[in-house]
């Protein structure tokens, strides 16, 4: 990991990561992609890139890792959908080994931009009790109540990256994720995010002919989803801007559970029976994001419909769940 790069894209084995892997790469720019995990688990893996198995966490790995390069977007972490992370607590904190890691190496290295991926898991669980939620503004992050364990993480480290600008001069830039998805995701296992669960039950009932399934919660939570392309411009757009300030980057396209269930159902084809299960993990009550800010910062915002997204997911997740069938 000697050589100069353009990019080090951390995390690139995963699902966002491996998306911005092949944008930098499609771009003629040189990419170092990292992951932790062995090369099979990777979502994506691209030939033209630089593809390097190292554990960031550790201070040695970050170093190496961020060698001669001009830009590190930061995605690696431990995490995955609402029944992960309210279960791995204390390993979605963890992460913050390769969060603070990969800032210090990065700074050390004179690197000239740095991106970290935060969450819409920083804000406040107060504001987001009620399913008619008011959208979530980058300040409703203060006083602090995030979500226990990754949004905690997750707001840390945002402070780290605010405080090496402050103190170093280092150039950061953070941006807030609200749930992205799209193919080449997770769409089982235990880490899978809402939008891919839905595709894959709904799979396996056109495939099973049982048109029964189950609904973490009563449906009637909301939630924003992003599509992949949104977030892979989004990234790169903040990453280049002037502001170092933390934005939100999410669809703001409120839908509730069951909407979402039945937009993936006109997909399909098919009605499902659905029976709700009130004891499963399901997150805060409603959680929406205000664009106000990345529109006034940027003159953009996410705006692939959900439908339109949930077709190209569905696609992808029914090949996947015919595949694992046969």
């Amino acid at each position: 990991m000697d050589r100069q790069v353009d990019v080090v894209v951390a995390g690139g084995g995963g699902f966002i990561g491996g998306h911005l892997v092949g944008s930098l790469l499609a771009q003629g720019l040189t990419v170092r992609s990292i992951d932790i995990k062995p090369r099979h688990e990777w979502y994506q893996v691209h030939d033209g890139a630089e593809n390097v198995i190292a554990d960031l966490s550790l201070l040695e790995h970050a170093r190496a890792g961020v060698r001669g390069a001009r830009q590190v977007y930061m995605l690696a972490a431990d995490m995955g959908g609402m029944g992960f992370i309210e279960n791995n607590k204390a390993a979605c904190m963890m992460s913050v080994l390769t969060s603070t890691h990969m800032l210090q190496a990065a700074h050390e290295a004179g690197v000239e931009r740095y991106f970290y991926s935060s969450s819409a898991c920083v804000y406040a669980a107060a504001r987001q009790t009620d399913p008619n939620v008011t959208a979530l503004r980058e300040e409703d992050a203060y006083p602090a109540q995030p979500e226990d364990g990754y949004g905690w993480e997750k707001l840390f480290s945002e402070r780290m990256c605010r405080h090496y600008t402050e103190d170093y001069g280092f150039v950061t830039r953070v941006a807030r994720y609200h749930n992205v998805y799209g193919p080449h995701g997770t769409w089982d296992g235990g880490r899978e995010k809402a939008p891919a669960a839905v595709c894959r039950k709904i799979a396996e009932a056109v495939l099973s002919g049982d048109h029964r399934i189950e609904i973490w919660g009563d449906g009637l939570q909301t939630r924003s989803f992003m599509y992949i392309d949104d977030c892979l411009h989004g990234t790169q757009m903040i990453m280049k801007g002037d502001s170092g300030e933390p934005v939100n980057l999410g669809s703001s396209e409120l839908v509730t559970i069951n909407q979402l269930v039945d937009i993936v159902e006109q997909i399909a084809g098919i009605r499902c029976e659905r029976r709700y299960r009130l004891d499963a993990p399901q997150g805060v009550r409603g959680r929406n994001s205000d664009n106000t800010l990345i529109r006034e910062i940027y003159g953009w915002e996410p705006s692939v419909s959900l439908a339109d997204g949930l077709e190209q997911t569905y696609a992808w997740v029914y090949d996947q769940v015919k595949r694992s069938h046969q």
